[in-house]
């Protein structure tokens, strides 16, 4: 029985046995001993992504009293859900990601992890909950970005829809031409835009 571990470009936490390229955490436990979720869904308003591998550490999923491992099929689900490079073990991507931050908001000094948690967390939590979703012309989202087009989170790649899954990319839907609802948060769009490439799954390529 798979654990209820997987992350969805939805920011749902979902249990399936497919594996992502990708882990990450909200800031702390969110399962009890018998590795079962609870009812909260984040501890804190660090959201973070990481690597699967870092310095030889070896950790056992879902331990009593530690954070809960999260998996992603690729950093743009991640980022979809609200979160964002780790600090730690991704220093040179949180290092760009921040710097693009500032820049796609017309600062000089580089954005401080607080302070993009902080903005991120009110574009993932709506209210009750809810994952809030905007709404944008197709033509004016960046490559990395994710839509839900006929109820499901499609992949934007250049000219293309790819439909998301949690084992990887399936082919997609021809673009509407109107606007589309966007899941990836409206700020993290923007770093998107400004220069941040986020990490594809192999089965996004064409």
């Amino acid at each position: 029985m798979p654990l209820q571990n997987r992350v969805t470009p939805e920011g749902e936490i979902v249990a399936v046995a497919a594996r992502g390229t990708m882990m990450g955490n909200r800031g702390g436990a969110l399962h009890d001993a018998g590795r079962r979720l609870g009812k909260r869904r984040w501890v804190s308003k660090q959201w973070i992504c990481c690597r699967l591998e870092f310095n030889g550490r070896h950790r056992q999923v879902m331990a009593l009293n530690r954070y809960t491992e999260l998996f992603f099929l690729d950093e743009a689900t991640a980022l979809a859900a609200g979160h964002r490079p780790c600090f730690e073990c991704r220093r040179q991507d949180f290092l760009r990601f921040a710097e693009l931050w500032a820049l796609a908001k017309g600062n000089r000094s580089r954005a401080t992890a607080a302070e993009m948690d902080d903005e991120i967390h009110d574009e993932r939590i709506g209210a009750g909950g809810a994952k809030p979703t905007w709404r944008a012309p197709l033509g004016s989202l960046p490559s990395g970005c994710f839509v839900r087009v006929a109820g499901s989170p499609h992949l934007v790649l250049s000219h293309r829809l790819l439909a998301w899954t949690p084992s990887g990319y399936a082919v997609g839907r021809t673009c509407p031409a109107d606007e589309v609802e966007v899941l990836t948060p409206r700020t993290i769009m923007r770093v998107i835009a400004a220069g941040y490439a986020p990490q594809l799954h192999p089965t996004a390529s064409p």
